[in-house]
């Protein structure tokens, strides 16, 4: 099991442009290895945070429906909102965070960008959203129970709630504006 740690810290750091030295000795020193999982939380989300915006500023260039563009501006103001948050921890916790979302999470919003101009932009763009968002809901998740710095860990239970919501507005390929009303709610 701590090879496997070692090895999700090595290929972490290896995809966000940490050097070998600082990976090593994080995963050598026990007080260091429990912050890993913030560290490592802290990229992840400002990484998946960076892709969202741009596949929202995306979605109000390429979207064909008013459902998909509205979403998409949701996206930006959130995930921007949440980003100052991680940026903060990030500046208070010493972790280095990209300048970038990952070569996938890049790719696939070259793929979505590949079919503008009609509506199959909109349903892969949904697509891609839920695939993504439900993605960061394992991340979110996994620093809720394994995280060490109180302030990571409650910065992944406010952000809960919000990338649930953008899951609901997106939830398998279905545009939806106002997920809480369905089933009759009002509020």
């Amino acid at each position: 099991m701590r090879s496997h740690t070692l090895a999700a810290v090595v290929a972490a750091a290896s995809l966000t442009g940490l050097c070998a030295p600082q990976v090593f000795a994080a995963a050598s020193d026990t007080s260091q290895d429990q912050t890993s999982q913030d560290q490592t939380f802290l990229v992840q989300v400002h990484q998946g945070n960076l892709a969202e915006i741009a596949a929202g500023k995306d979605a109000g260039t390429h979207a064909t429906t008013a459902c998909v563009k509205d979403v998409g501006r949701t996206l930006v103001r959130d995930h921007t909102k949440l980003d100052a948050s991680v940026r903060k921890l990030a500046a208070e916790t010493n972790t280095t965070l990209p300048t970038q979302p990952t070569a996938a999470q890049q790719q696939q919003l070259k793929a979505v960008q590949a079919e503008a101009g009609g509506s199959a932009y909109d349903a892969a763009w949904l697509k891609a959203q839920d695939t993504a968002h439900r993605k960061t809901l394992v991340v979110i998740d996994k620093e809720i129970s394994q995280g060490r710095n109180s302030g990571v860990v409650a910065a992944a239970r406010s952000a809960r709630p919000v990338v649930a919501m953008h899951l609901d507005m997106v939830r398998d390929g279905v545009c939806d504006t106002n997920p809480a009303h369905h089933g009759g709610h009002t509020h």
